[in-house]
């Protein structure tokens, strides 16, 4: 008896956890960007120079190869 209440919270929870990551998911629309609108590489490149992950030098490469 009590292994099937086990069992039986066990797959609600479940549940009620995946309907939670659906709507997450929806929310977010399923993207990185977070707001369903794809970013320009440009875009990216001035963030990565803004926190630093590359130097001037290669973003104004980036700025003359990108579109």
């Amino acid at each position: 008896m009590i292994i099937m209440m086990v069992l039986m919270v066990t797959f609600w929870g479940g549940i009620i956890a995946l309907i939670i990551w659906a709507i997450a998911r929806f929310m977010r629309g399923g993207s990185a960007g977070g707001n369903g609108e794809k970013r320009r590489p440009l875009d990216v490149a001035k963030d990565r120079y803004a926190r630093g992950e590359i130097t001037k030098k290669q973003y104004e490469q980036l700025k003359k190869d990108l579109p």
